[in-house]
């Protein structure tokens, strides 16, 4: 044994153990392993970093992007609320199982047919809103599913060392494998993996997940409804001879004459092609002006509305009726007020603030920060009415209402308020439903390539994550970029180097030859045993495309030597290098769920590795009945 491999088998020791101690970031090990291989020459810069270069850590990052735009459109909740509709059928009794199940065994088929990293990414958030409508603790589904989409091994195209073995034995000179080859591989995996991760998998419940959520800051449902702004919202349309009509809000004087406000100004978008649609025009202000058939959303008392209403020739429209197409119960659950562009927050007044003893009119709080305030919360009294002339005191919570951004900006003025929640976290989690479609051709479109292999996977990747930005089902780049884990990404490029100091010193060739070697003698089974072995060994710490290139060549050399038949011993390969669970980084699936699961290295080893092992001594068994020798 050189020296060169001593020094690597101690930096993956070395590493290992600071996975399991989990005090310092997995990212930060993956980067400080890069660099010691760095150090002692045995790898050059130029190798060192190839890690951030490689298609797959490209593809991870593309992915979490079309993910993002999955969930922030909404389509994620749209596909899961089939999913339960599904679980909920039959017995209540078994609903947790029955949804464990539709989601291994969905996550699995659709792995059979794409990359496994792709169909993580397109189920992650998926299964994170699923969790949440059904109120079940997301760790337990998430890591299942990652491993469900490597047990799919259902045909040829499934994963890449299942095409790599194919290509081992037609340049042997063997018959290829068809393209359903894997089929009786991956019944079995994926049965065994359900029955096996429905126990394993409670090892992963947090118990604090209930207590946590318990203390969490409202929603705006819950604002809303505190409020009562459904109760006070109304929607009023401006008729054709309207003196409303073409007159700007500080040309009415409608707070001053009726003791109202105009929260938001909806127009109707006649010049589409083929449909009608509503576009919300942002918060009213002073210079807003006001358009025949525009829907103003009113803040008031009913009496005043409707006097409103009688004296300027405009009709109340019903809460049922549509907008341009779009039914206004369908904008928001949250009191009617939509909640994509515009928001709703609580401030609470300190003593030191300048507004104390002034009224929400003198303070001209609209004028200098564009934030209506439709309410005050004073103990446990709610002021929702006649709000413009109330004085206000310290310790008084304001419902304000306006552009996310605004809202936002309320923070710099620290002495004078405080900001309950937080404001830019509530708006990325307000879907933009009505991108949901656009999101979902894309999707649909990206699988199909990916299928049909029209262009590279990784290629596909980045044409999708492209198209979400472009189409709009981000509110910016930056939120975009947001949904990015860069601790995943950092990890699996940072880890991805080592497979080829591995293969650069030898390491990897000398672990192959020492165990298959060593159980030759013990006549085939056992030389496939340790084929399986060792490739698995392999795989917690190199990737599974790696190891699968490196072991195809031993397998069906060792076949050849014993004058047996290659299948079982490829097939041992491949098995071997895709079901590899007990490490964050053996597969980019593992690590895709790492942070949104918030899992440790541990978590990986407590369920991970007892699945690995099961699944590795029967498939043992049965490979060679399946494909005997």
């Amino acid at each position: 044994m050189t020296t060169e491999i001593l020094i690597v088998f101690s930096i993956i020791a070395l590493a290992a153990a600071f996975f399991v101690w989990g005090k310092i970031r997995s990212d930060i090990v993956a980067l400080s392993t890069l660099v010691l291989l760095m150090l002692f020459g045995i790898l050059t810069p130029q190798e060192g970093f190839s890690g951030f270069s490689n298609s797959v850590v490209i593809m991870m990052a593309c992915l979490f992007i079309v993910g993002g735009g999955i969930f922030q459109t909404g389509l994620a909740r749209m596909i899961s609320v089939k999913i339960l509709a599904l679980a909920e059928k039959g017995n209540p009794k078994y609903f947790e199982l029955k949804l464990f199940t539709l989601v291994v065994f969905v996550t699995g088929g659709i792995g059979g047919f794409i990359s496994n990293t792709g169909t993580v990414a397109l189920m992650l958030p998926i299964v994170i809103s699923l969790t949440l409508e059904a109120k079940i603790d997301s760790r337990r589904f998430l890591m299942p599913m990652a491993f469900a989409s490597s047990l799919g091994m259902l045909t040829l195209i499934s994963t890449p060392p299942n095409l790599i073995i194919n290509d081992a034995l037609i340049e042997a000179g063997f018959e290829g494998l068809s393209f359903f080859s894997f089929l009786p591989i991956g019944v079995i995996t994926l049965t065994l993996g359900v029955v096996l991760l429905w126990f394993l998998s409670k090892l992963l419940v947090d118990k604090d997940a209930n207590k946590n959520s318990e203390n969490s800051v409202k929603t705006l449902k819950e604002l809303a409804s505190e409020y009562s702004l459904a109760e006070n919202l109304y929607r009023v349309r401006v008729r054709k001879d309207s003196p409303f009509a073409n007159k700007t809000l500080i040309d009415l004087h409608i707070t001053k004459d009726y003791n109202v406000s105009v929260l938001e100004i909806r127009r109707i978008n006649s010049k589409r092609s083929f449909y009608k649609s509503v576009e919300v025009g942002g918060m009213a202000d002073a210079k807003s002006t006001i358009r025949e058939n525009d829907i103003l959303y009113v803040f008031g008392k009913f009496k005043n509305v409707k006097k409103m209403v009688a004296d300027n020739n405009l009709s109340l429209v019903n809460v049922q009726e549509n907008e341009g197409g779009v039914s206004a119960l369908s904008v928001s659950k949250a009191g009617g007020l939509e909640f994509s562009k515009l928001g709703i927050a609580e401030v609470v007044l300190m003593s030191t603030s300048k507004l104390i003893n002034r009224t929400v009119k003198e303070s001209k709080f609209r004028e200098l920060y564009h934030i209506n305030i439709l309410g005050i919360q004073r103990r446990n009294e709610y002021i929702l009415q006649d709000v413009k002339d109330e004085k206000m005191q310290a310790g008084d919570v304001l419902l304000v209402h306006g552009k996310w951004s605004d809202i936002d900006k309320l923070n710099k003025e620290n002495a004078n308020w405080v900001i309950v929640g937080q404001p830019m976290e509530k708006a990325a989690k307000i879907p933009l439903s009505h991108k949901a479609p656009v999101a979902a051709v894309i999707m649909v479109l990206m699988i199909l390539a990916m299928v049909f292999e029209i262009v590279p996977t990784v290629t596909a990747s980045i044409l999708a994550a492209g198209a979400m930005i472009l189409t709009g089902c981000f509110r910016n780049v930056e939120s975009a970029y947001k949904n990015i884990n860069w601790e995943s990404i950092f990890l699996f490029a940072g880890m991805f180097p080592l497979a080829i100091a591995m293969n650069k010193t030898g390491a990897s060739e000398l672990i192959a030859k020492t165990i298959v070697s060593n159980m030759e003698i013990f006549g085939p089974a056992f030389v496939l045993a340790g084929v399986y072995l060792a490739t698995s060994i392999l795989t917690m710490f190199i990737s599974n495309t790696a190891t699968a290139v490196l072991f195809a060549p031993i397998g069906l050399q060792t076949a050849l030597e014993l004058g047996v038949s290659p299948y079982p011993f490829l097939f041992a390969v491949t098995v071997a290098a895709s079901m590899c669970f007990a490490s964050p980084f053996a597969t980019p699936p593992n690590a895709l769920v790492m942070s949104a699961g918030r899992y440790k290295f541990m978590d990986y080893i407590r369920v991970g590795l007892p699945l690995q092992i099961i699944v590795g001594i029967v498939m043992i068994f049965l490979l060679p009945l399946l494909f005997p020798f």
